[in-house]
């Protein structure tokens, strides 16, 4: 991964952007969904909580530390565990999105443990994977209100696994991470366009 940095107010517009972005494509309805930034200075650019994307603006977006504490005088996502927790175990990584569309929580829901693509072009977005010809294996966890025992459920399944670019919560929708907010929302695209693909593919062959 490369070491793309970024100042606060860097990553307040590119937050911003990529709010809008999935707010229209129907990503991040009502105010779901939550977005951060890793800055320059080791500190945290995260959405604040009851944001809605599609009306974000930079002053919905607040500092945390690592340790998903508020910096200011906000109320971060309630989620923000999950975000830091990629952050203290990877520092390459710069960026966590995380998105409810209608593709990723049908599709947390039909799963199991996880969701298991293969044979589709687009799985090449992900670094690593260079032919269709493989198998992409997303883990789903159960959907959980307490943030601390999802988060070291999810920290448990990272430690003993193959790296993944990203996860299902089950009825609850996406999380992806990257080295920049580039390769995020790239990462983002992909995970949605490979759902959608899968859903109709269920669709269509069902009996």
């Amino acid at each position: 991964m490369s070491s793309v940095t970024y100042s606060f107010e860097a990553a307040a517009a590119e937050l911003v952007r990529v709010g809008h972005a999935a707010a229209v494509r129907g990503w991040v309805p009502a105010t779901s969904g939550n977005f951060s930034v890793r800055l320059d200075n080791g500190e945290v650019a995260i959405t604040v909580s009851g944001a809605h994307k599609g009306e974000l603006t930079a002053g919905r977006i607040m500092r945390v530390d690592l340790q998903g504490r508020p910096l200011e005088d906000k109320r971060p996502s309630a989620e923000t565990l999950l975000h830091v927790q990629l952050y203290r175990r990877d520092p390459a990584i710069r960026a966590v999105f995380h998105t409810h569309s209608i593709g990723s929580t049908v599709l947390s829901r039909l799963a199991q443990d996880e969701l298991v693509l293969t044979e589709l072009e687009v799985m090449k977005a992900f670094a690593g994977i260079d032919t269709h010809e493989t198998t992409l294996r997303v883990p789903v966890f159960a959907n959980d209100q307490d943030m601390t025992r999802l988060a070291a459920r999810v920290a448990t399944f990272l430690d003993s696994n193959d790296p993944v670019p990203g996860y299902l919560i089950a009825g609850h929708g996406l999380y992806t991470w990257g080295a920049s907010v580039a390769e995020t929302l790239r990462h983002l695209e992909a995970f949605e366009f490979l759902f959608q693909c899968e859903l109709e593919t269920r669709r269509l062959t069902a009996r």
